[in-house]
């Protein structure tokens, strides 16, 4: 589990690619110390698992399955990535709850400076969109942000200038494909609602107004 706050901007720096998958090899620095084989850790929002460790880099194993549902495969070496160690339980929670599973990938299809902030409109696909609230939360590559609109095609973020500096949202572009996850807390209401048989089988989109009409929020 983690918070969507970004720890470090990382650079990938070898890719073994496989019938079997691909092998990442990422050089960081400020999550290295504490870090052991076998621990989980966010890459550009999504978990993977440590599988070797140098004294300046890392390595973790990508499936198929990851690369066919994530942006991850669009990588390539010298590219900078998120990363963000697993949280721990006794620390502030500065984001939002993320499992690090990325439901999904999005499309930047536009970027504007807002005074001294980016704002970004993002394509969601459907699964990801009805889950979308404004003011509600979403990861982005790994890092929490704030939803300011919703549409029929995606929402919008902004983007402030520490989290530009910060973070690989500063050099996305137009185009650029980002690794989407919604809020978590959304799709366990979603999912106990249809257990309890509350929503019929063509769920609606959960969004502000249907929750305000069942006294949720």
């Amino acid at each position: 589990m983690f918070t969507g706050i970004v720890e470090e901007m990382g650079a990938v720096v070898a890719l073994e690619k496989t019938l079997a998958g691909t092998r990442m090899t990422i050089l960081a620095s400020i999550i290295m110390p504490d870090m052991h084989i076998g621990d989980s850790v966010s890459v550009n929002g999504t978990c993977l698992t440590v599988v070797s460790k140098a004294e300046r880099d890392f390595s973790v194993d990508v499936s198929p399955e990851t690369l066919a549902v994530t942006a991850l495969g669009q990588l390539t070496a010298g590219a900078p990535v998120n990363l963000e160690r697993a949280m721990k339980i006794n620390e502030r929670i500065g984001g939002h709850l993320v499992a690090g599973h990325v439901d999904g990938v999005g499309t930047i299809r536009s970027r504007h400076q807002e005074g001294n902030a980016i704002v970004l409109a993002i394509d969601a696909p459907p699964d990801i969109l009805r889950y979308c609230v404004v003011k509600g939360s979403v990861t982005v590559d790994g890092i929490s942000l704030t939803i300011n609109e919703v549409t029929d095609r995606g929402f919008s973020v902004t983007i402030i200038p520490h989290t530009a500096k910060v973070t690989t949202l500063g050099l996305k572009q137009v185009n650029d494909a980002v690794n989407l996850e919604a809020d978590l807390i959304g799709k366990y209401v979603e999912r106990l609602l249809q257990e309890r048989s509350q929503l019929p089988k063509t769920t609606p989109v959960i969004d502000k107004e249907y929750l305000q009409k069942r006294g949720l929020i």
